[in-house]
């Protein structure tokens, strides 16, 4: 791509003048955006609205609307011949917004130069009612981040209740849920055949409303599973409860079921998900026409923070098989990887070393997991089988593929590229992959971190142990500390044969449901005498659709239906937080003692 030679009908219209400089005088699909317009693969607007381009479509993105004055950025493109698409962007809007203490964040990651203001709190409903008032007979469907996990009851924590599918807020008449390649494909397909909108009702990673009387139109091939009604999670939690191991289950099987679940007069009707999409389709995706940067309405502007991070970074894959109890990867794209080619990659990053500012370095080739590319199921027939939210907890499937050496290869390959001077890995590495007891000290699991340590990392190597308690990490589904350990001890060891002075950085959690303050005060000593002064920590936020949270709204284990203890007042969760920061602490504490006093010299350096 010559970028000197870029023109502004380069990006996908944002501007009826811009439109109009395209030829374009009507529209098939007008896609709302709460982020900025980055026209790049990491950004979920650009992807949707090249996707719909690539299938003939004329598509206009208005990226983030003022809904405060009058209206006018949704009337601007008039109605479109399909349907509105509304998504609140790349961030649940209000884990955007707000702190874990509920405390307004004063900056937005997906702004430019970082404004916070420009999008309201849950725009996924605000948009669509208001295109819904504007535009009563226009379809509307929602998708991203926000709709994906709302799509059925879920616990709000900035509102503290229970809500409904977001379907009924929002109004809209479809909801899209995890990423919405494939069925956004049949949909246009469908429609572009004549089929009416409101006959779609058999499509696959799709949800919608149906009224009680109607009769539910379900394939038969489709098992379904009937939830506890919305009504009833709200007069006993444990219903709440009983539902979401359903609901994960079913999100990360291979053959899944529809979930139906009564709200009110109507049903929500939740159909399966799509299958893992293939590597060529996954390619199809990162070829498409992407300028990899944000549209030149925000020259001048500032910089958009989120871009500035990924600009010169890379995704290898979608999905993740960890299952981590407090993340919402899963819920959202899947436990299945789905990987790129290798070429498709090696093609991207040669694009990378084209940018203008480009200066010879990778920021990340990576994923939602950093060491998942091309790992599955040796046996299909038994993944098909299997509803483990998890392929690595308790113990690591004994039918999951974690051989390294396709990416160790990727990786060097990678390194080999003219102009690349360095490609880091600043994703999140699973260390249990190379290090549990049935996988450590095969050949490829020594040379990938080996290959990591030697020439990937960026001076510090981020890994997320999240706590060193083993009944905190069993609710977590996190391995041991002590695999923690191991890897410390491996990464001194090849950093001191290299002769590199780098650091590893850990990630811990706190007040998460099972963890007491008993065992902040054994993370804050263990952490200590490992010589750590933690910075990348936080406090768990409840967000939709995760195991820590149903057990932090419920109080009971969703798969147990065990009662669980988790701190939920605010100075319960800073008393928590605060054993963090001991070395804060000792230093505030710290006597002024003379040179000679070596006995207080002693004692300051005990743990508290």
């Amino acid at each position: 791509m010559n970028y000197s030679e870029l023109k502004n009908t380069d990006w996908l219209p944002t501007t009826v003048k811009e439109a109009k400089a395209k030829g374009w005088e009507e529209f098939d699909v007008v896609l709302f955006s709460g982020d900025a317009y980055v026209d790049h693969p990491s950004f979920a607007n650009a992807v949707i609205g090249r996707l719909l381009e690539s299938l003939g479509l004329k598509v206009a993105i208005v990226p983030q609307p003022n809904w405060q004055d009058d209206l006018r950025d949704f009337k601007k493109f008039g109605e479109p011949r399909l349907f509105f698409a509304v998504s609140a962007g790349n961030m649940d809007s209000m884990v955007n917004h707000y702190t874990a203490n509920k405390r307004l964040r004063s900056d937005d990651a997906y702004t430019p130069n970082g404004k916070s203001g420009h999008r309201p709190d849950y725009p996924t409903i605000v948009y669509s009612n208001i295109l819904k008032k504007l535009f009563p007979k226009t379809p509307i469907i929602i998708g991203g981040v926000e709709a994906s996990l709302r799509r059925l009851s879920h616990y709000d924590y900035w509102k503290d209740e229970l809500k409904p599918s977001i379907l009924v807020d929002s109004k809209a008449d479809m909801l899209v849920y995890g990423m919405g390649e494939q069925p956004l494909k049949e949909i246009v397909m469908l429609l572009e055949q004549g089929v009416p909108f409101n006959n779609l009702k058999s499509i696959p990673q799709t949800a919608y409303i149906s009224k009680n009387e109607e009769k539910l139109t379900i394939p038969k091939k489709w098992d379904v599973i009937n939830l506890s009604s919305h009504e009833d999670c709200i007069n006993d939690k444990i219903n709440h409860a009983k539902n979401f191991r359903h609901i994960e289950e079913e999100s990360n099987k291979l053959e899944a079921s529809v979930l139906t679940q009564k709200v009110g007069n109507n049903i929500i009707v939740v159909n399966p998900p799509y299958p893992t999409m293939s590597t060529k389709d996954l390619d199809s995706v990162f070829a498409l026409p992407f300028t990899r940067l944000p549209h030149p309405k925000y020259n001048n502007k500032g910089v958009i923070p989120a871009y500035e991070m990924i600009r010169h970074s890379v995704n290898i894959h979608r999905g993740c098989f960890g299952g981590c109890a407090f993340c919402t990867i899963s819920a959202h794209q899947g436990k299945f990887i789905a990987s790129r080619s290798e070429k498709s990659v090696l093609r991207e990053i040669t694009q990378v070393t084209q940018m203008p500012d480009f200066k010879g370095y990778i920021s990340d080739i990576g994923g939602p997991s950093a060491n998942m590319y091309r790992m599955e199921g040796v046996d299909k027939e038994q993944c098909k089988k299997c509803k483990r939210p998890s392929c690595i907890f308790p113990s690591i499937c004994n039918n999951l593929n974690t051989n390294h050496q396709p990416l160790t290869n990727l990786y060097k390959r990678a390194r080999g590229i003219k102009g690349v001077k360095k490609a880091f890995i600043g994703s999140g590495i699973r260390y249990d992959l190379f290090l549990s007891e049935n996988v450590a000290g095969q050949p490829d699991k020594r040379n990938y971190l080996e290959e990591v340590i030697e020439h990937h990392v960026s001076g510090r190597l981020k890994v997320a142990p999240e706590h060193t308690e083993d009944a905190v990490l069993k609710i977590m589904r996190k391995p041991s500390f002590k695999l923690f350990i191991d890897l410390k001890k491996k990464f001194d060891v090849i950093n001191q044969r290299h002769g590199l002075n780098q650091q590893l950085i850990p990630y811990f959690i706190s007040s998460h449901p099972g963890c007491e303050e008993k065992d902040m005060i054994s993370l804050a000593e263990k952490t200590k005498k490992l010589d750590f002064r933690l910075e990348q920590v936080q406090d768990f936020t409840p967000t939709p659709m995760t195991v820590a949270t149903v057990a932090f709204y419920s109080e009971y284990h969703p798969y147990t239906l065990e009662k669980i203890f988790t701190p939920k007042t605010k100075e319960a969760k800073q008393k928590q937080r605060s054993h963090f920061f001991w070395y804060k602490e000792d230093k505030a504490k710290k006597p002024s003692f003379k040179k000679d006093d070596f006995r207080r010299k002693k004692n300051y350096n005990k743990p508290r």
